[in-house]
């Protein structure tokens, strides 16, 4: 399966149709309509139908990622949210526990679609290795306001938790998948979002939540590699193609397979932002 970049993920409710238009129209590397959180219960059937409409009407720009987050395993709705599934790339999986949650959607999903998983509680923290194992997951996604209230947190807006935040990274690419960072609650604070979206770039992640378009610049302008970065990622490239094969020397540094991965990477983020061809 592949796992194109995702710089920014943005969710917006199931239940507005004029909300999920606009954020296919958006910048957003991917939009995922939400049948959880921003979904009141009286709303979450005719969200769902809402939801399925729109992954098949709307008109989205780009190489965008198509997602919906259902309700969390063992509520009333998450069976039935999975039977819109085949209209979708990706579907997200809110309040995991344990690897077992995961497999249970798993085995309902129509081949080629794909699992992003919050990790949400400490449970789902301590087990997130196993998580981001289950065949399908393509990425693991902090979700700080519901771990924060998990583990008894004041207010999860003072604290980085940045114990948890690297133990998710880990995990993530211990198993091989993306790492998500959660969402800026304070949206209209774009210095807030432009803050919280280094710090998570600086750590290693791949991407971060966002909940309103106005996110995305900043959110992208974080996560997007420099022209310097750039022009040296090409160069590894390019250097270890002509010798072929195995470890080489370049500029008194070692390039082997994993410095190839990493500038492999940061072009291809170049290319879906469009900084290069």
């Amino acid at each position: 399966m592949t796992t194109p970049p995702r710089r920014s993920e943005l969710v917006c409710p199931g239940h507005s149709l004029k909300m999920m238009t606009k954020a296919a129209a958006s910048a957003a590397d991917e939009v995922i309509f939400d049948l959880e959180d921003a979904c009141p219960p009286a709303k979450k059937v005719e969200a769902r139908a809402l939801v399925a409409q729109a992954l098949e009407t709307c008109q989205f720009t780009g190489n965008k990622v198509r997602a919906y987050r259902i309700n969390a395993v063992g509520t009333p709705w998450w069976q039935e949210d999975l039977t819109i599934a085949s209209r979708a790339q990706v579907v997200v999986v809110p309040k995991v526990r344990s690897a077992d949650e995961v497999r249970a959607v798993a085995e309902l999903l129509p081949e080629g679609v794909g699992l992003e998983v919050l990790i949400e509680t400490a449970a789902g923290l301590l087990n997130a290795y196993s998580i981001a194992q289950v065949p399908g997951v393509v990425s693991l996604i902090f979700g700080v306001a519901d771990f924060a209230a998990d583990v008894g947190a004041r207010d999860f807006r003072d604290d980085d938790f940045g114990y948890a935040r690297a133990q998710l990274l880990v995990a993530a690419r211990a198993a091989g998948v993306q790492a998500i960072d959660s969402v800026t609650v304070k949206f209209q604070d774009p210095t807030a979002t432009a803050n919280d979206a280094q710090r998570a770039a600086r750590m290693g992640y791949d991407g971060k939540w966002a909940i309103h378009p106005s996110q995305l610049e900043p959110i992208h302008a974080a996560f997007n590699p420099t022209a310097g970065e750039i022009a040296a990622a090409q160069r590894v490239v390019k250097a270890y193609e002509r010798a072929g094969h195995g470890a080489i020397e370049l500029d008194g540094e070692m390039v082997d397979q994993a410095t190839i991965a990493v500038a492999q990477k940061r072009l291809e983020v170049a290319r879906r932002a469009g900084l290069i061809a």
